[in-house]
Formats: C-alpha cells, structure tokens, sequence
C-alpha cells in the first residue's frame, strides 16, 4: 500500500511568485495581487468554504493584517462587499477572478495535455501565465486543446461548456463503493505532495476504483486499476467523485 502524504509589498504563496498590492492606474493594468486575492474568493467559495479573513491568510500564507489591508483595498476598488465577516465577490470582482480561473485552468491542460508536464508543475507554472495571458493566446488555448470544459483535476473552466455533475466526496463512501473519480478541489493542488502522490497513483478524473476499507482516522483504502492506495482524511474528504 502505497502511504498518503497528506496590501503592502508582501509575498503570495498561491502560485509560487512574489507579488505586490496596487492597480496601475497609468497603464489601466490590474495588478496580480489583486487577481491573487479574487481568484481565492472565488476557488474558496467554489468549494463551499465560508470566505472569511482567516481562511484567505491560511490559502495565501499571508498575514491576517496584510489580509484586512487588502480586503479594504478590494472594497474600495468595489471587487468585493463585506457580509458581516463573509467576503462576497461583486460582479466585477466575479468577472476578474473567472478571467484569472479560466487562464489559470486553461494553461494547466495546454502544458499537460500538450507538453506533458507533471500536474504538480503545471499548476505552478500556470500560476505565473495566468497573469500574462492575452486574449489572442487564450483564444488559441481553447481551438488547440479543443475547447475543454475541466482543468486537468477535474476542476470547471469558468466560460466553458461545463456540465455540472452529481458528486460526493470520497469519504462518503461505504466499504464496497465502487466510483469514479470525478475532481480533485484547489484546497489539495495547495497541499506538498499531494498532487504528485494523486498522479502517481492514478487517482485521477476518470479513474473507477473501490473503496476497499476506512480507517478509525479516515484514512480510505482503494483499489484502482489493480492496486491499493492509502487516502488521509484531509484529501478523501474533498476528492469528489460519482458513485
């Protein structure tokens, strides 16, 4: 059995580059932590997670004072509403952040599919292009790669043709489930180790296996393709897969 791993000049964590916290008004260009920040919300809410201060410092690794500057900012720039401690996106802020997500998801399948990259790379690698990518190139994106409605993990590309799907996590499972494995959320792309563990192993979309055992811990055992693989807690609770 193979083990499971589990405002100011300040850097991101998110996609691996140092950015900094302003909008040049010059140039009409919107700065990267800007997108960093919108993007957040949005891949945060998009798994259900209630967006607060606390859960933005944790996904960025940034400082909760260097969170409330910048949430301040975005209000002020109207790209996000206060609902109590909840941070909404406005529909201007929805728009950046689906642009940022779209290029970010986009750019994961092209150096996939296309170059043959390891996810783990990809991902990172797609968080610098997402910044950069132009119309034209985007557009080039989706005739080459065929118009695709999912990132390598499964993971919508806002725009796209996406047919939502009836999903449950892993966890959720009994012994004996058979299922397919439908998306592997942001929150795990985050996490060292786990997507090269996930490849790897071929816990992929699309990937069928069964839910051999579940530990007192959470810990879920597969079969897949012949194998058996050891899933922790944390990402059998958001691997999302059809049964």
């Amino acid at each position: 059995m193979h083990p499971a791993p589990k405002g100011g000049w300040k850097p991101l964590r998110s996609r691996g580059v140092a950015q900094v916290a302003y909008y040049d008004a010059m140039s009409g260009e919107w700065h990267p932590a800007f997108e960093e920040y919108c993007e957040t919300i949005f891949e945060l809410a998009e798994e259900g997670v209630r967006v607060v201060q606390a859960r933005i410092s944790e996904r960025l690794e940034v400082s909760r004072p260097s969170v409330s500057g910048m949430v301040k900012r975005l209000v002020a720039e109207g790209y996000v509403s206060l609902e109590g401690p909840e941070i909404v996106l406005t529909e201007s802020g929805q728009t950046l952040a689906q642009r940022v997500v779209r290029r970010h998801r986009l750019a994961e399948r092209f150096l996939c599919d296309v170059l043959g990259l390891p996810w783990a790379v990809a991902h990172h690698e797609a968080g610098k292009w997402e910044h950069i990518i132009s119309d034209e190139v985007e557009a080039a994106f989706v005739k080459v790669l065929g118009d695709p409605t999912t990132c390598p993990h499964g993971n919508p590309i806002p725009g796209s043709g996406y047919v939502v799907q009836d999903v449950q996590p892993l966890a959720s499972l009994p012994t004996g489930a058979d299922f397919t494995v439908s998306r592997i959320p942001e929150s795990l792309e985050f996490e060292p180790g786990v997507l090269e563990f996930l490849e790897q192993c071929r816990i992929v979309p699309g990937a069928e296996g069964t839910v051999a055992a579940t530990a007192p811990d959470g810990t879920v055992t597969l079969r897949i393709g012949g194998s058996t693989f050891g899933v922790g807690a944390f990402a059998a609770d958001r691997i999302l897969v059809s049964h």
